[in-house]
């Protein structure tokens, strides 16, 4: 895979720098037919290759009024040369002067039209052409029941850029959308592609590269892009964490973990197991007393510090041992404490040191005037809420979940802090405005204690990429290496379950496994095979 290829596979655009990029290129020399013409034989051959002649004949080609109609025709006159039995539904009349340009040499090679989507009802395959980046108004009418009457049909779909009916940005359903099967994304992913209520919408997502020069992308986009998937190639550069030949532990990152309860014990288990996993080189676990000889059992290699606890089995106070921030790189706090422990919170947010917080110790943070808590902090502090605790975070920002790429900027940007949405598509942002996605997951994780492992795998290497050997080695702002370190480790966490759900069970992979898993993807799968 070349350079330039991977770095426009992490770029990550909006409706707005697409067309500017687009502009560019245009204004260069490049005829739009020909763009048109060399992006459409992509999506043509791409097409052959996943359903091939020899497996299904009749192809249906929706043509919508603009340049994805346009990319519609192109395709459907190429598979039709290619052999194919081709009929296109073209359900307005009024035609940009391209695209009517290849209605019209489309129909002199007697490929019939209609402007009724019955009649590609005994299609075996459906090219979804109707719109494609851009939209902005919803599909009504008679373009609406022909899209529901499309996905009431078992067909598979293959949508060309989007599909249609799809907000660019915000992954809205715009009145109703095409279901397909997969989708070919021209040119550079688009923001749509990892927001969470496009996914049942897009089905597999491919990007083709129609060769977009690199310059016009940056002329546009910063380089290094502020909006940015993580890929195995950025993940490289980190993993596995280089060590010199001459060290000690401390010098390898000292993690503190603050967790658990007699109510929830497995919240520290599998904590303190994902932190294991990250190779940090020193980790102190504290818990309430009544823990420390499970904790003992499952982590002898770990100090465990048993803390003086409430009669309901929270922590109630830290020991000195657990309370001098000066010996820690980074500290991670929340899973399992139960609302209870609301001062353990309130005196851990006064650390020197960067600071990640998870389920109850977020719960907590919503109730100490969130913005004004974390805007007076002065290290780091990285969230990692699910869309419910997010909500309750951050009251502020309205309906989220309608564009969760914008939604979690503005909370880090509010806030201060590096703050990690979880989702089906993960998304991390930091006060300075960049946003790294994960495009990778699996539904395997929707299991109980999966958030633990991760907020310990977290942990773990935020405090190893600040211990002593890495200060003032060039890393960078501590908050912008901090949202690339949180974005990997989501990665990591996401590769291992889906490692895990392929060799075990799909039912979804229990916690436990899943840590197990983390040391066990870096053993047996090469960083280099992972695209």
């Amino acid at each position: 895979m070349s350079e330039k290829y991977e770095q426009l596979e992490r770029v990550i655009v909006s409706a707005r720098q697409m067309r500017e990029i687009e502009s560019r290129i245009f204004a260069a020399g490049m005829p739009v037919a020909a763009l048109m013409e060399k992006a459409a034989g992509l999506c043509a051959n791409k097409i052959k290759s996943l359903y091939p002649l020899s497996l299904l004949k009749r192809v249906g080609v929706i043509v919508g009024p603009g340049h994805n109609g346009g990319d519609a025709l192109v395709i459907a006159r190429e598979l039709y040369l290619a052999g194919y039995q081709v009929k296109v539904y073209c359900p307005l009349a009024k035609l940009k002067e391209l695209t009517a340009a290849h209605a019209q040499y489309a129909k002199s090679l007697d490929i019939p039209f209609s402007e009724d989507i019955e009649t590609l009802e005994n299609c075996e395959l459906i090219i979804d052409g109707l719109f494609g980046f851009g939209l902005t108004r919803s599909i009504s009418g008679k373009l609406a029941e022909a899209v529901d009457k499309l996905n009431s049909w078992s067909q598979p779909v293959v949508s060309i850029d989007l599909p249609s009916g799809i907000h660019t940005d915000t992954g809205e359903v715009l009145g109703t959308a095409v279901v397909a099967n997969h989708t070919l994304c021209l040119g550079l992913w688009k923001r749509a592609f990892f927001q969470d209520q496009a996914l049942e919408y897009i089905g597999k997502a491919e990007r083709l590269d129609f060769g977009i020069p690199t310059a016009d992308v940056w002329a546009i986009i910063p380089d290094p892009a502020p909006v940015q998937q993580i890929t195995a190639s950025v993940v490289k550069q980190f993993l596995p964490l280089p060590r010199p030949l001459v060290t000690h532990k401390y010098q390898q990152g000292h993690l503190l973990l603050i967790c658990g309860s007699l109510r929830y014990a497995g919240g520290a288990i599998l904590t303190a197991l994902g932190a294991r996993a990250s190779g940090v080189g020193m980790l102190s676990v504290a818990v309430p007393e009544s823990l420390k000889p499970i904790l003992v059992n499952h982590l002898p290699e770990a100090l465990i510090v048993g803390c003086p606890e409430t009669t309901e089995g929270a922590i109630d106070s830290l020991p000195p041992l657990a309370a001098d921030w000066s010996k820690f790189d980074a500290i991670a706090c929340g899973p399992g404490l139960t609302l209870e422990a609301k001062p353990i919170v309130r005196q851990v947010l006064s650390a020197e040191c960067p600071l990640l917080l998870d389920a109850d110790g977020l719960n907590i943070l919503a109730q100490l005037e969130p913005i004004s808590t974390l805007t007076n902090r002065q290290a780091a502090t990285i969230l990692t809420p699910h869309l419910g605790e997010f909500k309750r975070l951050f009251p502020q920002i309205k309906h989220p979940e309608k564009d969760r790429l914008k939604s979690v900027q503005m909370a880090a940007r509010q806030s201060k802090s590096v703050v990690l949405l979880k989702g089906a598509r993960t998304a991390v942002a930091d006060p300075l405005g960049n946003l790294f996605l994960v495009a990778d997951s699996t539904p395997a994780l929707a299991r109980g204690g999966s958030g633990d492992v991760l907020t310990g795998l977290a942990g773990g290497l935020i405090a190893q990429k600040i211990a002593p050997q890495y200060k003032n080695k060039g890393i960078g702002e501590e908050k912008q290496f901090i949202t690339t370190i949180m974005a990997i480790s989501s990665w990591w966490h996401a590769q291992a379950a889906i490692l895990a759900a392929r060799e075990r069970t799909q039912l979804g992979v229990d916690a436990f496994n899943l840590s197990t898993y983390l040391t066990f993807f870096l053993k047996k799968v090469s960083l280099d095979s992972v695209e």
